[in-house]
């Protein structure tokens, strides 16, 4: 199977650059896994008509009260044309099992490493990229693709297999995604620097950190954050474009000003080299002394497109106010969003209880450091890709790779 589109050559090198990612910032190592309740939900599977490709995920959240001792994802492919299009998960180099054959998978297998499986309340993600085999399709295609979790330790069924139709629509229209991270770090402020200061305990301020971007293939014109806090934790200041409630646990960032370009623009036309794609997300937040060590779950970040009249060429979209909380992701009109299934992510804030071992990151200040190390990475489609690989360190691997530490 050849791919022509040239968009494909940058989704590749950014592949590359999550997995170098993964190797660089390592993952926190976890207690040995019991009995616990992993759920998958899948997000992100309807791609725009003039988009080449999209990335979708598979995301395990573990509900139980104790870590795995494995966790895989199996994706039955078994029923797509892969003469018209491809869905491949994002690090397949000797990382993931493969059945079937390479011109025509049946399923991948792709195993979490045991030094990133996810804690109480904890979720991880396995990007899977949605693409065209062809330069276009001529009429929409729609096939299912069966995901399915892996776990000996898992005690509950019922929440491990979600069916989904991946869709090339010949819809077009923004389509907006939203990452969240859990929130694991303390932070201080010094001398208007925020720096990681170890793990997170009561009583400390930590960072809530998110990315935005526009996988569709028509520009927004802003976009409008909502942002919902787990019991126990409130955030410690508001930003300017952001209204917060009473209850200090919600938050709605309006941003009429900040437009989106397509991240994965088609080969014809405008490459969008004019505007941004996305942008990374912080708040800071509080969590009460009172808490108690564990997983503060309910958590989540909503987005909504603001759209522009439909009569506004794509190289005006340029960011005329950018938020002090947000750092673009830089690369070279329908109502709504065309997929809103991506349009929540939830997230946990973790407390570790007092004398746990802290393993925070310094950084200096929270353009650079909130951010840290991302660099060349966003100034390709790939800066998507390495925000999961920063998020939760999801690090792929055969069952043949795992060797024992014993």
């Amino acid at each position: 199977m050849i791919f022509r589109n040239r968009p494909l050559v940058r989704l590749g090198a950014a592949a590359l650059l999550a997995s170098g990612a993964f190797a660089a910032f390592g993952a926190p190592a976890h207690a040995a896994g019991t009995e616990t309740d992993l759920a998958l939900d899948v997000v992100g599977t309807r791609v725009a008509d003039g988009a080449v490709g999209k990335l979708a995920f598979a995301k395990v959240t573990n509900k139980g009260e104790n870590t795995p001792s494995e966790l895989g994802v199996r994706l039955d492919v078994s029923k797509l044309d892969w003469t018209k299009v491809a869905v491949v998960p994002v690090l397949i180099t000797g990382d993931c099992e493969l059945e079937g054959t390479e011109a025509k998978p049946t399923a991948w297998t792709c195993f979490a490493a045991k030094d990133s499986l996810p804690g109480p309340g904890e979720t991880i993600d396995l990007p899977i990229v949605l693409i065209k085999a062809l330069d276009s399709l001529k009429k929409a295609y729609s096939a299912p693709v069966k995901f399915t979790i892996i776990s000996k330790d898992d005690t509950n069924k019922d929440n491990n297999t979600k069916s989904v139709n991946v869709e090339f629509t010949k819809e077009n229209g923004a389509d907006l995604f939203v990452l969240a991270d859990d929130v694991k770090n303390a932070v201080r402020v010094k001398n208007g620097a925020i720096e990681f200061a170890g793990d997170l305990h009561a009583g400390d301020t930590a960072p809530l950190i998110y990315t935005v971007w526009n996988q569709g293939d028509r520009p927004t014109a802003g976009l409008k954050v909502t942002v919902k806090l787990p019991k126990g934790v409130t955030f410690t200041d508001t930003e300017p474009q952001c209204e917060e409630a009473a209850d200090h646990v919600s938050l709605v960032c309006t941003y009429p000003d900040l437009p989106y370009v397509p991240l994965l623009p088609s080969d014809e036309g405008d490459d969008g080299d004019d505007g941004v794609p996305g942008g990374i997300f912080y708040h800071l937040l509080s969590v009460s002394e009172d808490v108690k060590a564990g997983a503060l779950t309910g958590g989540t970040v909503s987005v909504e497109p603001i759209l522009p009249p439909r009569d506004v060429a794509l190289k005006s979209f340029k960011i005329k106010h950018k938020p002090a909380n947000m750092t673009p992701l830089k690369k070279a009109d329908l109502d709504g969003d065309l997929d809103a299934s991506d349009n929540t992510d939830g997230f946990a804030v973790i407390v570790v209880a007092e004398g746990g071992a802290g393993g925070g990151l310094p950084v200096t200040g929270a353009k650079a450091g909130l951010i840290g190390g991302i660099g060349v990475a966003v100034l390709v489609v790939g800066g998507a890709l390495f925000l999961v690989a920063r998020r939760r360190r999801v690090v792929l691997v055969t069952p043949a790779d795992e060797k024992s530490t014993d």
